[in-house]
């Protein structure tokens, strides 16, 4: 679709998620660049209103830059989809699959992709004992960018005490150390591995913040590691039957070799932030930022 006769573009971002904020910065990075393209783009805050106002606005496409609940769980998706508006990213059901975590590793293990052990309990269990065998990690099931991530140590006194936000039911997930990679993926293509490397643990500030963590792509690991992690994201994301881009986080313990490579989780809606992982490997694979996002743009469907 050229410019010239493309609808308007209409970059949702903010919305009532925990992750508002980083929805506003990349919706905001988005419709900048997608203005530098040519588009007529309008950005619309998505509030209980979202269906009366796309209605008013008309004949459009949705640059989905909605991150968290309701923006990336399938719910969005249903709307447009009833809507007949063309919008980008994943479909109603691989978004709701890849936001459950524990679902989407119960897809990813019969697929015979490799991932960490895993339960969800009742975060009063949780708080009241250890689940698993520390070290391990705590995090909603349905939730991303490490909103409300606990790492616990081995030589923890006790259970993690969670935060009152918390959901009332949560994930506990066997800690794996090493290196924490990336790869995303673009249409039918994985486009690099990254090394994301930090002083400490890859936590929001980590993610987000200017200097938080230091992006090395194309990773410099071994080439049977980057190949490994190319496939199992692009297999993540047809198992899942994700559309346009994803990005799929990985741990490895280096040590143990292939075996010590383990996949943590699909993200059908990468953070499009200037910190951002997505946009850096575009760039290596030779799109800059405006390229980016328009072929996320052209890519846009209604269909599933």
């Amino acid at each position: 679709m050229s410019s010239r006769t493309a609808p308007t573009v209409v970059v949702l971002l903010g919305g009532p998620s925990a992750e508002r904020e980083v929805s506003l910065s990349s919706g905001r990075e988005c419709a900048a660049a997608l203005r530098g393209e040519g588009f007529n783009v309008i950005e619309l805050d998505a509030g209980p209103d979202l269906a009366a106002r796309l209605q008013e606005i008309g004949d459009c496409v949705v640059f989905n830059a909605l991150h968290g609940r309701w923006g990336e769980d399938g719910c969005v998706q249903g709307l447009l989809e009833w809507l007949r508006i063309p919008y980008t990213h994943s479909g109603v059901l691989a978004s709701a699959l890849a936001m459950d975590k524990e679902r989407s590793k119960a897809a990813f293990r019969v697929a015979g992709l490799p991932v960490v052990e895993s339960v969800l309990a009742p975060k009063a269990e949780v708080c009241a004992r250890h689940v698993l065998p520390p070290p391990y990690v705590v995090k909603p099931n349905n939730e991303g960018s490490s909103v409300g991530v606990y790492l616990v140590h081995e030589a923890s006194n006790g259970p993690p005490q969670l935060d009152d936000a918390m959901p009332e039911v949560v994930m506990v997930e066997a800690f794996v150390p090493g290196r924490e990679l990336t790869v995303t993926v673009m249409g039918d293509r994985a486009l690099a591995v990254t090394d994301i490397i930090t002083d400490g643990w890859y936590d929001y500030d980590a993610k987000y913040k200017p200097g938080g963590s230091r992006h090395e792509v194309p990773a410099d690991i071994p080439a049977e590691i980057a190949e490994a992690c190319r496939d199992y994201a692009l297999r993540a994301h047809r198992v899942l039957g994700c559309r346009g881009v994803s990005r799929t986080d990985f741990r490895w313990d280096e040590p143990r070799g292939l075996a010590g490579l383990f996949l943590l989780e699909t993200n059908t809606q990468p953070g499009m932030t200037p910190t951002s992982l997505s946009p850096e490997q575009a760039k290596h694979a030779g799109f800059d930022f405006g390229a980016f996002c328009r072929w996320m743009v052209e890519d846009a469907s209604c269909d599933r």
